[in-house]
């Protein structure tokens, strides 16, 4: 069976607008973006085998190995509440991923603000794209990485956060197209409330170091030790400084060396 006959027959039971499966890209993101200024409807997908210039949080690089890893974008088309709560549609990504990798009997979270971590360390993110013209939202792309083979992951010494696989993690192989509809199935079910509490509530509950100190760099520079307290409903992270001073950040990381963390 080929890869466009399996993936029919996971893709379409799912109901998503419209699907393309392409063997090499330059990037998911791109090729959704462009989708989108062309009418693709919401729950448009692009899905890749390869990816030779795939983007990262920062503008950094995303390399797709094929047949190592899952690379998509998804279009999305918001409805009114939900162009309120655009800053969680990082997380439901995230936390499909996390609740598929469940699925495996793997425990994943998330470190704030799009990565996805596996025995604390990285393997996906999530890079989400906004269409704006003037004050109306036209369309989200939600690019999401997920390393399912150890040759998908880069080596070490060009790494910036200790990075792991799925098959790794569950040492034993891995079906990527399983894996894929579970994914959009969680992301499907997640989305009917992510504009509620209840949403925010899962977020902080599978929130990465959530009540510890660690290292974290501030988009100034700043590297400094805090103790993260959980994700606002404006997808801020609530952080504690060592003064005991509170503080809301939009923008930074944790940090992989020194990085700190309580016995």
């Amino acid at each position: 069976m080929t890869n466009s006959d399996r993936l029919s027959s996971i893709l379409n039971p799912l109901g998503l607008g419209a699907w393309r499966y392409l063997p090499v890209v330059t990037s998911t993101n791109d090729l959704a973006i462009q989708w989108a200024d062309e009418g693709a409807p919401d729950w448009s997908l692009v899905l890749a085998d390869e990816q030779t210039a795939g983007r990262g949080r920062g503008g950094r690089v995303w390399f797709t190995t094929p047949g190592s890893a899952l690379a998509m974008s998804l279009v999305l088309r918001l409805e009114l509440p939900e162009t309120m709560v655009v800053e969680r549609f990082t997380a439901l990504a995230a936390l499909g991923l996390v609740h598929a990798l469940d699925a495996l009997g793997l425990e994943a979270e998330i470190k704030w603000p799009n990565d996805i971590l596996l025995m604390n360390k990285k393997v996906g993110g999530v890079l989400v794209e906004a269409d704006w013209q003037d004050d109306t939202l036209m369309s989200l792309v939600v690019g999401v990485g997920v390393n399912i083979t150890p040759d998908a992951v880069p080596p070490a010494e060009s790494l910036r956060y200790p990075a792991t696989s799925v098959a790794s993690a569950a040492g034993a192989a891995v079906d990527r197209w399983s894996l894929l509809g579970d994914i959009l199935r969680h992301m499907q079910h997640l989305r009917t409330y992510i504009t509620t509490d209840a949403f925010m509530q899962e977020w902080n509950q599978h929130l990465a170091f959530r009540g510890e100190w660690v290292w974290f760099r501030h988009s100034t520079g700043l590297v400094e030790k805090v103790r993260l307290l959980g994700v606002t409903s404006d997808g801020q992270l609530s952080i504690e400084k060592e003064n005991g001073e509170g503080e809301n950040v939009v923008a930074g990381e944790i940090v992989m060396n020194g990085a700190f963390r309580d016995s």
